[in-house]
């Protein structure tokens, strides 16, 4: 293969070989490749390049280069060899999927209730991820060297609503970063509708806590010093009021877990069907006209849904949106809450 001559990264891998230029001398050896636009083109992040460094797969003057650091001079040659993704540890499962957007470096999905976005202890098999490897199949080109979907942000396993998840590293590098970054500086939208008990006495407002784990209950989350969590904001408008209930538009600024149903729970309005956070608010619904309280009790889960989804496609910098219809069961209890009266 001639200097900066490229094969695609495929089933059997793709070997790379630069000369550096007057121009790049003194650059650092993960910098250096991560600016090549072969390798840029080959969706290879810095934080993949700097692995497959420190694997030992990048020669330099003959032998193997690990130090991701190391200066090069004028004439050096570069070789780096970057093997065939393996393959994915969770197994592809026929999973039926509701595909908002595709394209060959992300997916969006509309999550039903009851989907769990990642294997974890109790759940090893029948999520979203496993769902995911058999949908996109070939087209997953190896997320951090391994043919998996990027995850950057999850919701709750009966949450539903709008997630997106990256199919090359390109996209989950800028991903990684458009989440972290929370949409403070980059292009970023997060809303999400929650029915819940009560009905605040302002139109709007932001709820600016610290979150970590429940000192006992170690499966929850609560508000907890700041020395103990880590910050959380969300901001939030009420669209609706039910009387008893409410539907409030909440919009996330950080992504903690459990962050919405922790954050209602502690301004005294937790959601309704949320027996974790709001388990002292069953006798509210004994409160509610029969249909509102059929619906409630068919619920069966908190009614939380991921509605809205924006941000700034990670490879064609494309303004993307997304907006996501209530599920039936979400909108059958709107509708009994809106019938009973308020």
């Amino acid at each position: 293969m001639s200097l900066n001559d490229m094969q695609q990264i495929d089933a059997g891998g793709a070997q790379f070989a630069f000369t550096v230029a007057e121009e790049a001398a003194g650059a650092r050896l993960d910098r250096y490749l991560a600016e090549r636009p072969e390798l840029v083109a080959a969706h290879l992040s810095r934080s993949r390049i700097k692995g497959l460094i420190e694997e030992g797969r990048v020669g330099l003057r003959g032998a193997a280069a690990r130090d991701p650091a190391r200066k090069l001079a004028a004439g050096d040659t570069v070789t780096l060899e970057v093997p065939p993704p393996e393959p994915a540890e969770p197994q592809a499962e026929d999973i039926a999927l509701n595909v908002v957007f595709e394209d060959a470096h992300l997916i969006v999905i509309d999550k039903p209730s009851g989907l769990v976005v990642h294997p974890a202890s109790g759940h090893e098999t029948g999520t979203l991820v496993n769902a995911l490897i058999a949908h996109c199949g070939e087209s997953l080109s190896g997320v951090g060297g391994v043919k998996k979907p990027g995850i950057v942000h999850r919701i709750d396993k009966d949450t539903t609503g709008l997630l997106v998840v990256a199919k090359t590293d390109a996209a989950h590098h800028g991903l990684a970063a458009l989440f972290a970054d929370h949409g403070r500086t980059l292009s970023l939208t997060r809303e999400y509708l929650a029915f819940v008990w009560g009905v605040p006495d302002r139109a709007h407002g932001t709820i600016e806590t610290y979150l970590g784990r429940h000192n006992i209950q170690r499966e929850k989350m609560a508000v907890v010093p700041e020395s103990r969590g880590r910050e959380a904001i969300t901001h939030w408008e009420k669209v609706a009021d039910y009387g008893v209930a409410s539907l409030i538009r909440c919009q996330l600024e950080t992504g903690r877990t459990h962050q919405i149903r922790v954050h209602l729970a502690h301004i005294g309005h937790p959601l309704i069907g949320d027996s974790t956070y709001g388990a002292g608010f069953k006798t509210k619904v004994a409160k509610l006209p029969d249909a509102a309280r059929m619906a409630v009790e068919k619920l069966g889960r908190q009614a939380l849904h991921a509605a809205t989804l924006g941000f700034e496609h990670p490879v064609t910098g494309e303004e993307m949106m997304f907006e996501s219809e209530l599920p039936a069961d979400l909108a059958a209890l709107m509708a009994a809450l809106e019938g009973q009266g308020g």
